[in-house]
């Protein structure tokens, strides 16, 4: 399977390539032509939307082409309509929701932590949490897992995340 990682200057993109390659997948450039598109995370959203640059086009024609995408943390965060880092930044707008400043005592949420309803622990890394209908799946109270047409986000890091994680990629791989 061909898989193109979005490329915006910074986020984990090093580590979500070896995770991939170690499921046999094949890494490429090509966004509009992979069998799936993965948006990575870490990073801020202003400047990762502004690295996007033209990706931004392709990212929302697969979309409406009912093709895969995969948005990992931040990659979940810019598939919004916005969020509200950096004094608010327009998303891609192929979900429908914002993200929101974390509030509480952790912040920000960083280790282990379970998702339900699979009971499955992944590693969470953010600072910002996702607010949308189309959340299938939570983690101390926080979306955790994002399905909307052809996207699926997660707020957790897979390639992060041992064995749950290696299985969750090799489900979106299957998928794809």
């Amino acid at each position: 399977m061909k898989v193109a990682i979005a490329r915006y200057g910074a986020g984990n993109v090093r580590s979500v390539e070896l995770a991939l390659r170690r499921l046999g997948a094949d890494v490429t450039d090509d966004l509009a032509g992979a069998d799936l598109a993965i948006l990575p995370g870490v990073g801020s959203a202003r400047s990762a939307m502004e690295g996007l640059g033209a990706s931004v086009g392709v990212l929302r024609e697969r979309h409406a082409a009912g093709r895969p995408i995969l948005g990992i943390c931040l990659g979940l965060q810019l598939a919004l309509d916005e969020s509200e880092e950096d004094g608010g930044v327009e998303g891609l707008g192929i979900v429908p929701g914002r993200a929101v400043r974390l509030h509480g005592e952790r912040v920000p949420r960083i280790g282990w932590a379970q998702v339900e309803p699979s009971g499955e622990a992944y590693w969470f890394a953010h600072s910002y949490e996702v607010k949308t209908d189309a959340t299938v799946a939570t983690s101390e109270g926080h979306s955790a897992i994002v399905e909307h047409g052809s996207f699926t986000g997660v707020q957790f890091h897979p390639e992060k995340s041992g064995a749950a994680g290696a299985r969750f990629l090799e489900q979106c791989l299957s998928r794809g």
